[in-house]
């Protein structure tokens, strides 16, 4: 999954790389920094698997007041 501060949430990791890769010369017009969770589940019900990570995110994994995220399940 794939966890980054949502549109209009100050990101100072994002704001930094943006500056630094327009001093280097490269047009940059917005950089946002996140995080990647890969998890491995037991299972084959990518149905559950899907609910369970929409879960996870909820409780632990991001902050739904300044986050959004996106979950990707492939089966192995």
């Amino acid at each position: 999954m794939l966890v980054r501060p949502k549109p209009g949430i100050l990101d100072p990791q994002g704001e930094a790389v943006q500056r630094s890769l327009r001093q280097l010369g490269f047009a940059v017009e917005d950089a946002r920094i996140g995080k990647v969770v890969d998890l491995e589940l037991d299972g084959n019900d990518l149905e559950q698997a899907r609910a369970e990570l929409e879960r996870m995110c909820e409780q632990l994994l991001a902050n739904p007041l300044i986050e959004s995220y996106e979950i990707t399940v492939a089966p192995e």
